[in-house]
């Protein structure tokens, strides 16, 4: 709507005169300079958009930047876990301590050295590589939910902070109307033609103005020290004027937006890693009823001829119905419970897209009956109104009834835009595609 449309369409070039006395002053005629409600320094300074915004947080964002921290640290244990267990080495000495040295002609005196390395059972550590792999896996999707969490909260406050702006104008606009419509009405009462309680009325409605403004300029300073929060920036940094929003358009269906959802939410995909590490855990578990081994070289350093040894441990699971069956048992279950949760997480996914697709939807229509029917109907109603009045057709209250009608449709139309946007940068997450329009 563009921004002075109600002021040039009834009073532009009007003058009111009143018989018996002076003519009342001309309405002032809107839309030119800047509006008295907001500083010239905001209106001067550059727009911001929301694609500015949304690069800013992925690039500052102390949250997505933590996330990214964990996927390097998961990455970096994926190698380890594929890794032979450390070696251990050893020495010994047998013969005299002080001093020390070998006892002469003693074949037992000797000083060894001597290495072991553990060898799991073949298969078990590529089992723990693909395990830590998952992990790192589970890290990235959670990197990619917290990332597209911010941003969604983002653009919610950056719809908050266009509706307050939107607001402020349309309220500031309609305050200096109804001004001009007070001191009509005070000058009709001096000269005998009106009645001084609509001069009262006019005073009182313009105070409600002034107490609307004062709550939406409070609002306007919460909502931008909450995007500068997330922009990770002082909370006093001035954010300039949001741009003006595209019109209402969903052009996808929610079985459409389900099936997105279904094949990329973080989430699903998260809950899906977990179903795969906790089925490697019970591949493990059913390795572990096997043998893992120790090989060793020992070499015997004596005064008669040197010695060298091999050496082969294995290590039987002699007590496997107390320990490796009760482990294999818990990762079954881990297991079980695991694919019950993605399957849970997936049925409620269906009510969240449907909430949100329906609010967006239905703030859709409403976007469309506001601008297209109710708002001019009002404006029409409004004109009619101040064309009665002026010739003593109609009180005074029909034409600030008139006003404050209009007043409400047009915030009512900004408010549905809004929470069109707003459900839509709701849905993103889930489906992981740029909705808004």
């Amino acid at each position: 709507m563009r921004k002075g449309y109600l002021a040039s369409m009834v009073f532009a070039g009007l003058t009111f005169v009143w018989v018996g006395g002076a003519p009342a002053q001309g309405l002032k005629s809107f839309g030119q300079g800047p509006h008295p409600a907001v500083p010239a320094a905001e209106l001067a300074r550059e727009t911001v958009t929301l694609e500015q915004l949304v690069h800013e947080a992925e690039e500052n964002n102390p949250a997505i930047g933590a996330s990214r921290h964990n996927i390097d640290a998961k990455r970096a244990l994926v190698l380890p876990a594929r890794t032979l267990p450390d070696p251990t080495f050893g020495f010994n000495h047998m013969g005299d301590l002080i001093p020390l040295q070998l006892q002469q002609g003693d074949p037992s005196s000797a000083r060894t050295f001597s290495v072991e390395q553990e060898v799991p059972f073949p298969g078990k550590l590529s089992i723990k590589g693909k395990m830590a792999e998952t992990e790192a896996t589970v890290e990235e999707w959670n990197h990619e939910k917290t990332k597209r969490d911010v941003i969604a909260d983002l653009k919610a406050a950056y719809f908050d902070f266009y509706l307050v702006h939107k607001s402020l104008e349309t309220v500031s606009r309609d305050k200096e109307l109804l001004q001009s419509f007070a001191e009509i009405a005070q000058e009709k009462y001096r000269v005998g033609q009106g009645i001084q309680q609509d001069v009262f009325k006019a005073q009182v409605e313009i105070s409600k103005f002034l107490e609307k403004l004062t709550v939406l300029e409070q609002r306007r300073s919460t909502i931008a020290a909450q995007i500068n929060s997330l922009l990770y920036r002082n909370p006093g940094t001035p954010l300039g004027r949001p741009a003006e929003l595209k019109r209402p358009s969903l052009s996808y269906q929610l079985e459409q937006l389900n099936d997105m959802a279904q094949s990329g939410f973080p989430e699903l995909r998260v809950k899906q890693q977990e179903i795969e590490r906790n089925q490697y855990a019970v591949d493990l578990a059913r390795k572990n009823y096997y043998p893992d081994f120790t090989l060793g070289f020992t070499y015997f350093n004596r005064t008669v001829p040197e010695m060298f040894g091999l050496g082969l441990n294995v290590k039987v699971p002699l007590y496997f119905w107390r320990k490796q069956r009760e482990e294999l048992a818990s990762a079954r279950s881990s297991l079980n419970s695991a694919r019950l949760v993605r399957d849970n997480a997936a049925a409620q996914l269906y009510a969240k897209l449907q909430e949100n697709y329906t609010m967006a939807r239905s703030s859709e229509k409403l976007a469309g009956l506001y601008q297209h029917d109710l708002i001019p109907q009002s404006r029409l109603s409004l004109e009619s109104a101040t064309a009665s009045y002026q010739v003593g057709r109609a009180d005074f209250l029909k034409v600030i009834d008139s006003l404050l009608t209009l007043l409400e449709y047009e915030l009512k139309y900004y408010e549905v835009v809004t929470e069109f946007h707003k459900a839509l940068a709701r849905l993103e997450p889930y489906v992981g595609m740029t909705l808004t329009p």
